[in-house]
């Protein structure tokens, strides 16, 4: 009676460890084909330290009209691009010599602004029209071709309307009020 008693649970024991097998196999098996999502390790594969110090955003809109003409037919879109440019100073350029600390005084040559990062709003970018000439094959490129060239332009609008002299407005008003609270009580912020 132990005996038989023994062969049950072993039996049992046995009968759920392979459903219990079976059910991890088949869920990594079935899950991605039906939708869900296996949790896997996540991986860092390289962590930098960054010293950018971005001082100024700005959000600007433009209209890209992207041509793509050839003799047997234009192919065209149309894009109202929504983007933001950020721009700042790199303080990973400042050497210890750009540094001159006297009691109370402290004088910081900085390095000269530049643009950090340039990126589309792809939430409020559109394609408002979107053209193929009768001769032509629908061009899949199209589009970030002019996703890519409204890039380059708000950069250069950004440019134009001043992001350089703003990020450097801001960088030497927010250094001066950091060194203040620091306990400096003269503060000389000069371009290299």
């Amino acid at each position: 009676m132990l005996k038989k008693a023994a062969a049950a649970i072993g039996a049992l024991a046995i009968i759920f460890a392979l459903g219990l097998v079976l059910g991890l196999f088949s869920y990594r098996w079935l899950a991605p084909r039906f939708g869900g999502l296996l949790n896997t390790a996540t991986l860092i594969k390289k962590v930098q330290t960054l010293s950018q110090f971005v001082t100024v955003k700005y959000s600007l809109e433009k209209i890209i009209v992207y041509d793509d003409p050839k003799w047997y037919g234009d192919s065209r879109v149309l894009l109202v691009a929504h983007g933001v440019v950020k721009a700042g100073i790199d303080l990973d350029q400042i050497a210890p010599k750009d540094i001159d600390v006297s009691g109370k005084k402290i004088s910081v040559a900085l390095p000269r602004p530049r643009v950090t990062d340039v990126y589309l709003d792809d939430r409020r970018t559109q394609i408002v029209e979107r053209s193929t000439g009768l001769l032509r094959v629908f061009d899949k490129d199209l589009e970030q071709n002019a996703r890519r060239q409204a890039v380059e332009e708000l950069r250069l609008a950004a440019l134009q309307n001043g992001i350089l002299n703003d990020a450097t407005a801001q960088a030497r008003s927010q250094l001066t009020s950091l060194f203040n609270q620091v306990g400096f009580t003269e503060v000389v912020l000069r371009s290299k």
